[in-house]
């Protein structure tokens, strides 16, 4: 007997309709605008008092949209991200600034945690 829930036609659009519904439930729980990060010196070390400085991208440009400082263990939280695409620098003045670190995310205003700290180039 074939019944009209085990049709491709009833599958196929059911299935899409999970995974849409599916990805608005992510989407709601991890667009807060938070940023998580570390900042380390060319040894490696925690970078304490660091201005992390975030760059949204513009039209031509980024420009810059907050800033944050880093504590003791060279932690670093933006809470603030309302794009998709930001770049994140460090400076001290002992250490000078660190290269830009460019940040993609899925979608705007994405919770991300990075894998990769911002980096000072040349030692204290």
């Amino acid at each position: 007997m074939n019944h009209w829930w085990s049709s491709r036609w009833f599958i196929v659009p059911g299935l899409m309709l999970l995974v849409i519904v599916g990805w608005w439930l992510y989407v709601g729980q991890h667009d807060n605008g938070l940023i998580e990060g570390r900042v380390v010196d060319a040894a490696g070390q925690p970078v304490a008092g660091a201005t992390i400085r975030i760059f949204d991208r513009g039209f031509v440009t980024h420009q810059e949209r907050g800033q944050t400082e880093s504590d003791a263990q060279g932690r670093f939280r933006i809470t603030d991200n309302t794009s998709h695409s930001v770049q994140l620098e460090a400076e001290t003045a002992a250490l000078g600034r660190s290269e830009r670190l460019e940040v993609r995310l899925w979608f705007a205003a994405q919770d991300a945690r990075l894998e990769q700290p911002l980096r000072f180039k040349t030692k204290p």
